[in-house]
């Protein structure tokens, strides 16, 4: 589990394909590796990896064809930078919000609206992750925990703020640049929920805060 607090703008080092849907990617971070061990989580522009061996400040692991579909580590070359972020510890602070580290899908940066001392940036966004996506909700944007700004059918903006355009990569992403996007997991539990609920039969509706239930129509 992270925050989408990024730590560390690191480097890739290297990827090396070790199968036909498969890699092995080092990745150069002084900061997450000085208590990295091997079997640790470190997210890498907003992915889940396991930590497979640590040598003087870079790590390697394993990407597996299922995340080199669902992501945009597939198109990582070595130079490039990356969002990194030790697994969260339990008792600290949740700077951001909760995040998995698992990519619902990748989205592509469509505009960026430079401001005096922050910039709105507008993203496209897959269909199917749309429904999950709220004004003042939060969204992961390559491991960047953000506020959502505005939200349109296929789109979400957010605002940037000086110090994640100059500590993370979103500063320098480009339109068109592909980025990893992860929704909020408790809208996707809720929708499961809500409809298991009513797809299976299994109970009465689940009454939400606020929200009155109806009972059944008076005979």
């Amino acid at each position: 589990m992270f925050t989408g607090i990024v730590e560390e703008l690191g480097e890739v080092v290297g990827v090396t394909p070790t199968a036909q849907d498969s890699a092995l990617v080092a990745v150069r971070g002084p900061l997450v590796t000085s208590d990295a061990r091997h079997g640790d989580s470190i997210a890498v522009n907003g992915v889940c990896l396991t930590v497979v061996d640590v040598d003087g400040g870079v790590f390697t692991a394993d990407v597996m064809g299922e995340t080199l579909r669902r992501s945009a580590l597939g198109v990582l070359r070595a130079g490039d930078r990356v969002n990194l972020e030790r697994a969260a510890a339990l008792g600290s602070r949740l700077g951001g919000h909760l995040v998995q580290g698992h990519v619902d899908g990748v989205g592509e940066v469509l505009a960026r609206e430079p401001a005096q001392r922050w910039e709105t940036v507008r993203f496209r966004l897959p269909a199917t992750l749309s429904r999950y996506v709220v004004e003042k909700g939060s969204i992961t944007v390559d491991g960047v925990s953000l506020t959502v700004a505005e939200v349109g059918p296929d789109w979400f903006a957010v605002g940037l703020i000086p110090t994640t355009l100059s500590l993370t990569t979103l500063g320098a992403r480009a339109v068109g640049d592909p980025v990893n996007l992860e929704t909020d997991v408790l809208a996707k539990y809720v929708e499961r929920l809500l409809g298991a609920g009513a797809a299976d039969g299994a109970g009465p509706p689940i009454a939400l805060p606020g929200l009155a239930v109806p009972g059944p129509a008076a005979s």
